[in-house]
């Protein structure tokens, strides 16, 4: 764990801001790569993850960019409320679960609102790297759009094309955008759950290959559980049984048992959590992993899933 202050706080757009970190101590920060995330500690007791968008080869500093969401669980929140300039946090060192393909000969990024925060990244070092990309970045209009003037004033400036709702001259064409798919050519996305459908499904229907194909989400979908049973889950190391009942998920019954599971975004968003599954057949509900990787049904995200079978036997 890292203490940071909070060196700025600016506001990028309607309702997103921006906060500056820097080491307590001053020390340099620990490296990162384009795509990263930190968990941020914040107020309350709250955990939340947020993309780093500045140049990954600066170490004297974090920026992230943080949207004030209506439907909040209490992070942004906070964060617009209770963090100036000078606030003390504590956050993790980064990890990435975005990264950019090392092989790719020609990247094409899509953000959606505040979903810019990792593409920014990607972009300030693909341009550094000589790299050929091209950046759309789509926002409901130009007041909710963060970071507009630092692309325009960037190098790349004329890779970036930017796509207004209140605008339709500018509509984000994607069917035309994605045709002529290329092996070497990688799609990165993020943003709202419904763009990135939209851009997913616009790139398979052009015939792009799975793996061509990256996404980051920054939210679970809304799932129904009405429907939810109860099942068991053992413990193979130690032949433990625990029943899961329709209310809890696996993850807070295996700590209830102290078995403890690394956890971070419990949404099934972020992969922290991802467990192998030696017997049974989960129920995926997670975002994290692809279609091809849930059809396999040997691993699943136990904050969120559940089974589609009496008994899972996880590797744990």
């Amino acid at each position: 764990m890292i203490e940071v202050t909070v060196l700025a706080r600016n506001d990028e757009a309607l309702d997103i801001c921006s906060l500056e970190l820097a080491a307590v101590d001053g020390a340099p920060l620990p490296a990162f790569s384009a795509g990263a995330h930190i968990d941020v500690h914040l107020p309350g007791g709250l955990v939340r993850q947020y993309s780093l968008c500045n140049h990954p080869g600066e170490r004297h500093r974090y920026l992230i960019g943080v949207l004030k969401d209506p439907a909040s669980r209490g992070g942004s929140h906070a964060v617009h409320q209770q963090l100036q300039a000078g606030a003390r946090l504590t956050i993790s060192a980064p990890r990435n679960l975005f990264p950019l393909a090392e092989n790719a000969q020609r990247s094409l990024l899509f953000a959606g609102g505040i979903g810019i925060t990792p593409i920014l990244c990607m972009a300030e070092h693909l341009a550094r790297s000589g790299a050929q990309f091209e950046l759309h970045y789509c926002a409901r209009s130009a007041e909710r759009a963060a970071f507009v003037e630092r692309l325009q004033a960037s190098p790349f400036a004329d890779r970036v094309t930017l796509h207004f709702d209140e605008q339709p001259a500018t509509a984000l064409n994607a069917a035309q955008v994605l045709a002529g798919p290329h092996a070497q050519r990688h799609l990165y996305v993020c943003g709202p759950g419904g763009f990135m459908q939209h851009i997913l499904d616009s790139a398979r229907a052009q015939g792009w290959a799975e793996e061509q194909l990256h996404r980051e989400y920054f939210a679970a979908a809304p799932t129904d559980t009405a429907n939810d049973g109860s099942f068991k889950v053992k413990v193979a190391s130690t032949g433990q049984v625990f029943d899961v009942a329709a209310d809890r998920s696996v993850a807070q019954v295996l700590e209830s048992h102290g078995v403890e599971i690394q956890l971070s975004c419990e949404q099934g968003i972020c992969g922290t959590c991802l467990t192998r599954v030696l017997e049974g057949v989960p129920e995926h509900r997670d975002m994290y992993m692809t279609p091809a990787e849930q059809a396999l049904n040997d691993q699943f995200t136990p904050c969120c899933s559940r089974s589609k079978t009496p008994l899972l036997v996880l590797d744990i």
